[in-house]
């Protein structure tokens, strides 16, 4: 076999190898919409966003002392920064915020946005060219997420769907930064060192709402925030920047698009929650659209490779 073929051949492993870490990481946070909703029924929501983050940095910390980490660089703390306010702060804390009035069947249609955010972050780092096309079926994929929110708000898109959106971008920008990090770091050293760093921040707000909150919840609302704090919020990116690192972070972010599906299942399955016709077409109506983008051509202007420390 020429040089030629073992690149290939290794290209090709590290993508298939990627595609299933990613897809290990994506069943690990298909519940998390479920079990946030679990929580945030009888828990402080702003205590659920912070508290789950304290939580998994307090493990981070073990974890990087046990295997003596060294610090990340100047430059790694900056894109560790981003990667924190992404999905440390961001999605944890819009997501719990908007699940105190919406389920988790509704909220998993609008989280379907996620690949395309992702993509879009891996494009914009990558300085790769989507095609008009591309652009068509995301805006089209965004259309299809409104339409459904008005039909759902009652005539008009309600506060808690723009918390989902909001959720949804920071939630992108986070997974495209610590997947393109993850190729220098690793994947659990991302999340667990954009833990830690957040702990400062994290830490003094989580007391705050556990002080001034509601905690008296029952074994269900436990179980979730339990869930959340150690799968989501910190054993689920083991895989999945790893898989990012390894797969490429737009190709290997598109794995996504079975997220929204597994999580209708559980919110039924768990919590008892109707998912209706209208749903289930509106999520099959976002994975059709990012499947498209996925079909386009997108052109590169000097994208950077690197190789993927797992």
């Amino acid at each position: 076999m020429g040089r030629d073929g073992a690149r290939g051949s290794r290209q090709a492993g590290d993508a298939l190898r990627g595609a299933l870490l990613g897809s290990t990481g994506v069943v690990a946070f298909s519940l998390s919409l479920p079990m946030t909703r679990l929580a945030v029924v009888e828990l402080d929501a702003w205590f659920v966003a912070f508290g789950r983050a304290l939580v998994a940095a307090l493990l981070a910390a073990i974890v990087l002392a046990a295997t003596r980490s060294p610090r990340p660089t100047a430059r790694q703390a900056r894109s560790l920064a981003i990667v924190g306010v992404g999905v440390v702060v961001g999605f944890p804390l819009f997501s719990s915020l908007a699940l105190q009035s919406r389920t988790s069947a509704h909220s998993a249609v609008i989280v379907g946005l996620l690949p395309i955010a992702t993509a879009l972050f891996a494009v914009a780092r990558a300085s790769e060219r989507p095609t008009p096309r591309f652009w068509l079926a995301s805006i089209a994929g965004l259309v299809a997420v409104l339409v459904f929110a008005a039909a759902q708000g009652a005539g008009g898109p309600q506060a808690s769907d723009a918390l989902l959106l909001l959720a949804v971008i920071l939630g992108g920008l986070g997974y495209a930064e610590g997947g393109a990090l993850a190729r220098d770091l690793g994947g659990w050293r991302t999340i667990c060192w954009a833990l830690v760093l957040s702990a400062p921040v994290m830490a003094p707000l989580a007391v705050a709402a556990g002080a001034t909150g509601d905690l008296h919840g029952g074994a269900d609302a436990w179980a979730g925030f339990a869930y959340v704090s150690l799968v989501s919020m910190f054993l689920g990116f083991f895989a999945w920047y790893a898989g990012l690192a390894l797969g490429g972070v737009a190709r290997v972010g598109q794995v996504q698009l079975a997220q929204p599906v597994l999580t209708l299942g559980w919110a039924a399955l768990l919590l008892g929650e109707s998912v209706g016709v209208g749903t289930v077409a509106a999520a099959l109506a976002v994975l059709a659209c990012v499947v498209a983008t996925q079909r386009t051509g997108v052109g590169r202007t000097g994208a950077r490779a690197a190789p993927a420390a797992v």
